[in-house]
């Protein structure tokens, strides 16, 4: 009689199962199997928040199933993920095949390897409660503010709007920001910034005044920088001064989910949520030609840098024998993790470090391989050697007035020859000087005044959000990405690019809690009750003590939110825009529909004008000339095509450019991203070549 293995995904199941063996069957729960009502709150605030779970819509057939499955085998092993959502799906899995609760039938895979499963198994332990409750807890306490405060909202402003505990801050950030910007205001300055030769070599390089009269320099506006330029008009530039030293660089530590996410958007322009899901199925496992099914990554929700010293090893082989015993440290690297990391688990990195980025490309799709290879460098540079660096600092002294000059070059690459954070990129940019010897007397070939104006603090990308959310201790490593797709998908929150900004309705919601909900949108409150849960996950707290303590409060607020609104609604103002209505001559708005956004008419009932939002790009149809627009397919992906559909049916994936065709007069069309291939679309042509570098 074979052994039971319940996990969440087919995926998993598959990779288990090769591991396992003839002795065990694996099977998915595809996720949870129950939870809260979705058509009543289903706590009972009158029974200490006492959840009244139900089987999930969908999933009956799943749940008969497992029962049956249950009934035929001799041990049934939990193995869903190693996190408070997993350790509950193993929970509510136990509860309905009625377990003994007190069984060690619970197995953790921190990676799915032979080995990974292999010490999972071996090691099977009882049902975490403590963590089974602390993901109740959590869950109760955003259906209580999600039940109670979202009707509030749509009294007061309008129909449909939901309220987060997590989200509702997240939103405070970014409208915050925003007002930040918005009350900026430039504050003009200028500098001066020389170009040189020096005796040794007619490379130019750059220098800029630093200081006056041995002061640091300040120039407020252009009649302070003609007053310099003056005084250093037909002046001898003679370097005073040139240090050099040797500065150790050290390599970034392995991700975390924050840090993987981050560097994710950065490097790839990935979103939380797509770097997630393509951290879950590297995690889950791929079938690798040569290899079979392997889970290529450890577990990715995580906020601890620790890494075993089995993978250390393997690492420091794999750099020893590919890059050198030069490129290894003296001693293995550990990395420290925050204080308050909860420390599961290990830092997210490759399960088995031989299994290079392209050895394993082929089995992969674009966005796995571009993952894995964002973790396997991360990880094997984390182990590198520093990197070193020759820097040079020369002061150029000219009537009292300090020039200074600055570049470094690379004398031992290290980790640099593998792989750079995103954040040191800035380092690129710093020119290599000449070669200055003190009392050189320079060429000046020219110099300039140039104004300048301070700037306002940038919005927040979806990595700068989630460095902020985990600063402040707002959500955990499982939370960053829900957060982000909740907030956008409520529109709250839309994307400009790259950058978050804060919709009408985004604005006056916040403003609305910041009035009556102040602990809701408290950055430190929240960030209070994060650890509370953390609190009740070491077993050193009671969850239904803790939702007490919040909920108490909460509903004598909510109480007093609504006897201060009594009567009183407030109006989200539309988004005016440059569009004139050609029935009535006013101003079109911006509104929303299940499908987006669209242009309306702001005179309604009494002008029904409506218009779609479109996009135009570069370049022109190469079947009939007419414009070329942005859109989306159904699954949110960009394409592009006619602007005269439907009597023209032209579109492509390719993205239009104002480049044209030599052969036939026609716009290219970029294929592959920057570092692809312009083609002709225009039938019967073929053109291609590659793109300038």
């Amino acid at each position: 009689m074979s052994d039971l293995v319940i996990v969440e995904s087919p995926a998993k199941a598959k990779t288990i199962q090769k591991y396992l063996g003839s002795g065990y069957e694996v099977i998915a729960s595809m996720g949870h199997i129950r939870d809260l009502p979705k058509s009543k709150m289903g706590v009972d605030k009158e029974n200490d928040f006492a959840p009244q779970y139900t089987d999930m819509k969908g999933k009956e057939d799943v749940i008969k199933e497992l029962k049956k499955r249950a009934k035929k085998c001799g041990k049934v092993y939990l193995a869903t993920d190693p996190d408070r959502e997993g350790e509950a799906i193993s929970w509510h899995i136990a509860q309905m095949l009625k377990l003994d609760m007190n069984d060690n039938n619970r197995v953790a895979f921190n990676e799915i390897t032979k080995t990974g499963v292999k010490n999972g198994m071996s090691n099977p332990h009882r049902i975490d409660v403590d963590l089974v409750n602390a993901q109740q807890a959590r869950r109760i306490l955003d259906r209580l503010v999600g039940y109670e405060l979202s009707p509030f909202l749509w009294k007061k402003v309008k129909r449909g709007l939901s309220a987060g505990r997590v989200q509702s801050v997240a939103v405070r950030l970014i409208v915050d920001r925003e007002n930040e910007i918005r009350s900026f205001v430039p504050k003009e300055y200028w500098s001066i910034d020389a170009k040189f030769t020096a005796p040794s070599s007619r490379k130019v390089f750059e220098a800029s005044l630093v200081a006056v009269d041995g002061k640091k320099l300040e120039i407020p506006d252009q009649a302070a920088s003609e007053g310099l330029l003056a005084r250093l008009e037909n002046a001898e530039y003679i370097v005073r001064s040139v240090k050099k030293r040797v500065t150790r660089k050290q390599p970034a530590p392995p991700f975390i989910t924050s840090t993987l996410q981050q560097e994710a958007s950065r490097k790839l322009g990935f979103s939380a949520k797509r770097t997630m899901k393509a951290a879950q199925e590297l995690y889950e496992g791929v079938d690798v030609t040569g290899v079979g099914a392997v889970g290529l990554i450890t577990y990715m929700r995580t906020d601890s840098l620790r890494i075993s010293e089995e993978a250390k090893a393997a690492a420091a082989q794999y750099i020893g024998t590919v890059y050198g015993k030069e490129y290894l440290p003296a001693e293995p690297r550990t990395y420290k993790s925050k204080n308050n990391a909860q420390d599961a688990h290990e830092a997210i990195r490759p399960s088995t470090p031989k299994l290079s980025p392209e050895r394993v490309k082929e089995s992969l799709t674009s966005d796995q391989y571009k993952l894995y290879k964002l973790v396997w460098e991360r990880f094997i540079a984390s182990q590198m050697a520093n990197a070193l660096l020759d820097t040079v600092s020369a002061d150029i002294e000219v009537n009292g007035c300090t020039f200074r000059a600055t570049g470094y070059s690379v004398k031992f690459d290290g980790f640099m020859t593998l792989y750079v954070e995103s954040a040191d990129s800035a380092e690129e940019n710093k020119k290599m000087l000449p070669e200055l010897k003190a009392d050189d007397k320079l060429k000046l070939k020219s110099i300039d005044g140039n104004q300048h104006f301070t700037q306002p603090p940038p919005r927040f990308t979806e990595a700068s959000l989630i460095k902020a959310l985990e600063e402040n201790g707002i959500g955990r490593p499982s939370t960053y990405a829900p957060t982000i797709t909740t907030i956008t998908a409520r529109r709250y929150v839309e994307h400009e690019g790259k950058a978050l900004k804060p919709t009408n309705l985004g604005e006056v919601i916040t403003d609305l809690m910041k009035d009556h909900f102040k602990k809701i949108v408290d950055a430190k409150f929240t960030a209070e009750m994060e650890n509370n849960l953390d609190e009740v996950e070491h077993g050193n707290k009671d969850w239904v003590s803790t939702l007490h303590e919040f909920y108490d409060d909460f509903s004598k607020t909510l109480k007093k939110a609504e006897e201060a609104m009594d009567g009183k609604r407030v109006k989200v103002p539309d988004e005016e825009t440059d569009v004139v209505c050609e029935n009535c001559g006013r101003k079109m708005v911006i509104k929303y529909s299940k499908y987006g956004k669209f242009l309306a008419c702001p005179g309604f009932p009494d002008c029904r004008n409506t218009k779609k939002i479109v996009t135009e790009t570069e370049g022109s149809c190469p079947r009939c000339g007419r414009k070329m627009l942005l859109k989306k397919s159904k699954k949110g992906r960009s394409f592009y095509g006619c602007e005269g559909y439907p009597e023209c049916n032209f579109m492509t994936w390719n993205v239009p450019t104002k480049e044209i065709c030599p052969e036939c007069g026609k716009s290219l069309f970029m294929k592959g991203g920057k570092s692809g291939r312009l083609v002709c679309e225009n039938e019967g042509c073929g053109y291609e070549r590659e793109l300038k570098k």
